[in-house]
């Protein structure tokens, strides 16, 4: 199988390392605009399985030259490129994946495309990350094992190994795209209503193994597409995972409007952003550097089963890959989107259009190639009686 990787940043350069290891893969391609960037890639890698190119992914022309080399093409570009990056891989017959991007309605767009993939007998996938991805696969497998689907809550946290103050935290992906998570609403359904709950509230204790005691909190983004694909539920829930403390510190700094993007003060006569002025303060206290980080998942699954009450939890705790100097984050990450853009080129996945994570990914097969890359994710299945300690 042939598989196309575009962008050269940490989650192309990860998903191609796992790419070049799969004994079924016998071409890999990696794309950047800067083509030193992708070559630097490629002598890092050391593989003959992989070539660097130079594509311009807003010129349809030059993108289309690239995606029609391939059986499947990730894509690890910013979100903005997921529509024409999907476009283009329909009209070259062409299965594609991506990271996602529900900030402007980006999923909703390559969702919208099912026609005309189904016509194509293409399959894209987008929305193959940790949260959303890995989330929305496992809550798809807990839900496939019930007769009557009620509740999912989701904890995710990416989070150092060793916390430093004031905010006890480090970036594992932008600072921007964390901001916009605390500070837009949150979607939840509750009683079996959609409605929208302020990030960094309704703070609960959780606890995983190996670690203190943890908060967990709304934020925005995490549900996805799983309302819609799930629109009976009674429940859903998704929470960030942090060190205690956290969301109250981060709260004041959003009250204080020092995360708004449509906030300016006058400063001498100048207009300025806080947020923009907050971001170049905080990087450098924030930057993960040569640190340990971990991620930490815990999806629970809840409703009727045989006439029982029934829960499954599935749970993970990934680290930080120091033999590769990779993040626990990109490992999590440009796995899982590596792992399903294989299911499709070797026909595990069969079925064509358009299909978030929970609908099309075979839930037991992703947790089995995940372990074989060492993210191990655990499965519980639990009566009535027995509740998961969060």
């Amino acid at each position: 199988m042939k598989i196309g990787v575009l962008g050269a940043g940490l989650m192309g350069k990860e998903a191609a390392r796992d790419l070049v290891a799969s004994p079924n893969v016998s071409v890999v391609g990696l794309a950047d605009i800067d083509l030193q960037r992708a070559q630097t890639v490629c002598n890092q890698l050391q593989s003959p399985k992989l070539t660097a190119h130079q594509v311009n992914a807003s010129d349809e022309a030059n993108l289309a030259q690239y995606i029609g080399q391939f059986d499947v093409i990730i894509n690890a570009l910013f979100y903005s490129f997921n529509e024409i990056v999907a476009k283009t891989a329909i009209k070259l017959g062409v299965h594609s994946v991506d990271l996602g991007g529900h900030i402007g309605h980006i999923t909703d767009k390559v969702l919208e495309l099912k026609k005309d993939a189904e016509v194509a007998n293409v399959t894209l996938i987008p929305d193959l990350g940790v949260a959303p991805g890995m989330i929305n696969i496992l809550s798809g497998y807990g839900a496939s094992k019930l007769d009557q689907l009620q509740s999912i809550r989701l904890y995710v946290g990416g989070i150092p190994v060793k916390p430093d103050a004031p905010l006890e935290y480090n970036h594992v992906f932008s600072m921007e795209g964390v901001f916009d998570h605390y500070t837009d609403p949150s979607l939840i359904i509750r009683n079996g209503m959609k409605q929208e709950v302020p990030s960094l509230s309704e703070v609960e204790r959780i606890y995983f193994e190996k670690f203190g005691p943890l908060e967990a909190f709304h934020t925005s983004g995490g549900t996805s597409t799983l309302s819609i694909s799930y629109p009976d539920l009674e429940t859903l829930e998704y929470k960030t995972i942090r060190y205690p403390g956290h969301a109250e510190k981060f709260k004041l700094l959003v009250d204080l409007n020092l995360t708004r993007a449509d906030y300016e003060v006058d400063v001498h006569g100048q207009k300025i952003k806080p947020r923009d002025v907050f971001l170049k303060v905080l990087d450098p206290i924030v930057e993960l550097g040569d640190k340990d980080d971990a991620v930490l998942l815990r999806v629970v699954v809840s409703g009727e089963k045989n006439g029982e009450q029934k829960t499954y939890a599935y749970e993970m705790t990934t680290y930080k890959d120091r033999e590769h100097n990779v993040t626990a984050m990109a490992r999590a990450t440009a796995n899982t989107i590596s792992v399903v853009a294989q299911m499709i080129a070797n026909g595990d996945i069969t079925k064509r259009g358009v299909y978030p994570p929970e609908q099309i990914v075979p839930g037991a097969l992703y947790m089995e190639q995940m372990a074989k890359r060492n993210v191990v994710i655990h499965e519980m299945e639990m009566t009535e009686k027995t509740h998961v300690n969060s």
